[in-house]
């Protein structure tokens, strides 16, 4: 009982702590790029305060540190394939890279070793994102091949994937599919993942227990062509979440393209509607901020939320695809060429 009397008030604490965090009025960044020619880089995932490893179009895989040092770059060629990446994840252990298109191929690269763990051929196949939950459990997304979405799981650090089958998850809608643009089409907190998806219909699917169940719930997103949908999520917590997108081929266009939800997706509540930014690519909440502040990356520029995601300030015109936040004052980007480091101040 004198546990339980004790947690309470630190829980209260936390959570007043929490809510009276004042996100930052004004900021000012800096971007420092590197360049890699020929390469298309849609994934990357920072490992430390000081690298990101990364993953692009022309097989290319590798780690860069902050001073522009390439460590361990692979250029892979498998059966005179050249895998386009744009999922990508790590472990302590290795490093897995998924390529889009057929056949889909899965790979370890693990102390200069590269190994494909997966492979799968199907005209439709193609995949779109990869995430760990933590050190043995892993998942990945892609569009459908049959009547559901494509998700892979691993239970044992990415050494063997398996695909879960129709009848364990929710029914696919016609023109439902999902975009491979930045390696954000799942978030994961804890046991949870939430996967979206775009085309004709715009959702979220959830599973709160690593995978073993799902559930589907619908989003305000525009959708209703090839090109629109959900293309980026990410959740702060539990149940504190956002989700971005648009249409690629309209990306000034005036369509409900950002929401947020506070009941773990269930609901979802659009947001800055018909306000910059109209098209996203990728979303991130900054890490410490109580859920405040996000930034959101297009081709169309960088921008900052200091309220949740409900209104933008755009701070770049420069356009990148991806975007992942180290901290309150570091930020890497990537795009066409180029992976770049982001000051935030």
């Amino acid at each position: 009982m004198k546990r339980t009397t004790l947690v309470i008030p630190i829980l209260f604490f936390l959570i007043a702590c929490n809510d009276v965090y004042k996100p930052r009025e004004n900021i000012t960044i800096s971007i420092k790029k590197f360049k890699i020619d020929s390469t298309s880089i849609r994934a990357i995932e920072i490992v430390n305060d000081s690298s990101i490893v990364y993953a692009g179009s022309k097989g290319d895989l590798g780690i860069l540190t902050s001073s522009g040092k390439f460590i361990g770059t692979k250029n892979i060629v498998t059966d005179t394939i050249i895998p386009h990446f744009r999922a990508l994840a790590y472990t302590k252990d290795a490093v897995f890279a998924l390529n889009i298109g057929n056949p889909a191929l899965l790979y370890k690269y693990q102390n200069t070793n590269i190994e494909i763990v997966y492979k799968e051929e199907n005209k439709k196949v193609f995949y779109d994102a990869l995430k760990f939950f933590d050190e043995l459990n892993g998942i990945a997304m892609g569009d459908p091949t049959d009547t559901c979405l494509s998700i892979l799981i691993t239970r044992d650090g990415g050494n063997t994937w398996g695909k879960i089958k129709c009848e364990n998850l929710p029914l696919i809608e016609e023109g439902e599919a999902a975009f491979a643009a930045s390696n954000t089409n799942i978030a994961i907190v804890g046991e949870n993942a939430w996967i979206v998806t775009g085309g004709k219909k715009a959702r979220v699917f959830h599973t709160s227990d690593m995978g073993l169940t799902w559930n589907v719930y619908n989003t305000p997103i525009v959708q209703g062509e090839n090109t629109t949908g959900i293309y980026s999520v990410d959740f702060y917590n539990e149940k504190q979440g956002i989700i971005c997108g648009g249409n690629y081929l309209d990306k000034f266009g005036n369509s409900a393209n950002k929401a947020i939800t506070k009941d773990g997706g269930k609901t979802w509540q659009v947001v800055s509607g018909n306000l910059p930014p109209k098209y996203v690519s990728c979303v991130q909440y900054v890490p410490d901020t109580a859920g405040k502040e996000v930034f959101a990356v297009s081709t169309n520029g960088i921008f900052y939320s200091k309220n949740y995601g409900k209104l933008w300030e755009k701070v770049s015109d420069e356009g990148f695809y991806s975007i992942r936040i180290y901290d309150k004052n570091t930020a890497w980007l990537s795009s066409n060429n180029v992976v770049a480091k982001m000051v935030i101040n």
